[in-house]
Order: structure tokens, then sequence, then C-alpha cells
């Protein structure tokens, strides 16, 4: 149920997008014990000069290779995200060539009264789900 927004510098081939959304589908399903099929994933690209990501002062160094990756999801403990974070750099360097410093990580929290999958319900609340 986590929803997943990928914002990325534009220019990659639909193959390395894909191989980028199925890794990072594999890690959350790994990591938060989500069912396979829970897969919500939307990725915006943007112009280079339309993604300005800087190091907050600790040195990092990002290239066009960067991407930013937000989750909204119900709330995780903090073992959880940090498990997802660091085995997603490993598995997006392994498997994408993205070096751990390309790639900036962001949870935003609800709870089950913020969703709606269709229908005009909250499946969570009418138990649907």
């Amino acid at each position: 149920m986590p929803l997943l927004c990928f914002d990325l510098v534009e220019g990659r081939s639909e193959r390395q997008l894909r191989k980028i959304l199925d890794v990072t589908h594999e890690v959350l399903v790994d990591t938060f014990n989500v069912p396979h099929r829970d897969r919500y994933q939307i990725v915006r690209e943007h112009p280079p000069s339309r993604m300005i990501i800087e190091d907050t002062g600790l040195g990092i160094k990002r290239t066009p290779n960067m991407l930013v990756l937000q989750v909204t999801t119900r709330p995780r403990s903090r073992v959880m995200k940090q498990t997802f974070c660091s085995s997603l750099v490993e598995r997006l360097a392994d498997q994408c060539g993205i070096s751990s410093s390309d790639v900036v990580v962001t949870f935003v929290t609800n709870t089950d009264e913020d969703w709606s999958f269709g229908l005009g319900r909250a499946q969570f609340l009418t138990g649907e789900l």
C-alpha cells in the first residue's frame, strides 16, 4: 500500500526506469512485508535544471543519475525504514548502477483513514482491506 513517487533527471530508458521500479518494489516487499501485488509507483522526470538536490552540508556529491524517492505509507518502525534505505541503496547500486550518494529517500506517514483505493471508499476503514 505504500505510494512511491520517484523524481528523476530525464533521460533514462524505459528499461532502466523499469529496473529501478522493480528493484525498489522488491526492497519494499522484503522490508515492509507488503503483498507483492501491492504496488503503487509514480515516476516524474525533470530537466536537469529542475532538480536541485544539494548535500545539506554533508559533503555528498550528486550526479545527473540522482533520484529522490518519497514513500507515503502507514506507520513503519524505525528499523524497517533504516533497513529499507540501506537495502535500497545497495540493490540500486548493484543492479542499476546508481551510487548511494545519488539516492535521497523521504517518508511521509499517514493513517488508515487517509487512503481510498477507489470507488469512493476508505477500504481500511470499511474492512475491505
